[in-house]
């Protein structure tokens, strides 16, 4: 999942956030949403993210909207993609129907132990332990 976020963020996708689902739907553990500012970025979002996933050995379940590029909706198992243009994601304001979901932002993302999307690995904090912190 950090693979993603990283690329939407340095492909320069807006407003780029993940929320935590898992205990509030049964058919995904995490949405990540961001948007576009034209139909043109949207599609190129998801294609820059579809290969980098892709490279890291993840296929989606399922891509819809990517012809349009005005919602594409990537079905990564535990995790959805939503790239939207910015006035179509604000119409249906995702963030605002999952309210309860606790929110990451794509900041929070960078100690992830794992950048992939997998449904073996969820989205973790790394803890660090001083003591076994390798300096040198």
């Amino acid at each position: 999942m950090g693979l993603a976020v990283h690329t939407l963020t340095a492909r320069k996708g807006l407003d780029v956030v993940v929320l935590d689902v898992k205990k509030l739907c049964s058919f995904a553990d995490y949405f990540i949403i961001a948007s576009g500012a034209s139909k043109r970025q949207v599609m190129a979002l998801a294609d820059y993210v579809e290969e980098a996933v892709a490279r890291a050995g993840a296929k989606p379940l399922g891509v819809e909207g990517i012809q349009e590029g005005v919602w594409v909706l990537m079905d990564y198992n535990d995790v959805v993609i939503h790239i939207f243009i910015e006035s179509l994601r604000d119409f249906y304001n995702l963030e605002g129907l999952w309210a309860d979901a606790p929110r990451i932002t794509s900041e929070s993302l960078e100690p992830l132990t794992s950048p992939t999307i997998s449904s073996q690995e969820p989205l973790r904090p790394q803890k660090s332990d001083p003591d076994q912190v390798r300096h040198g």
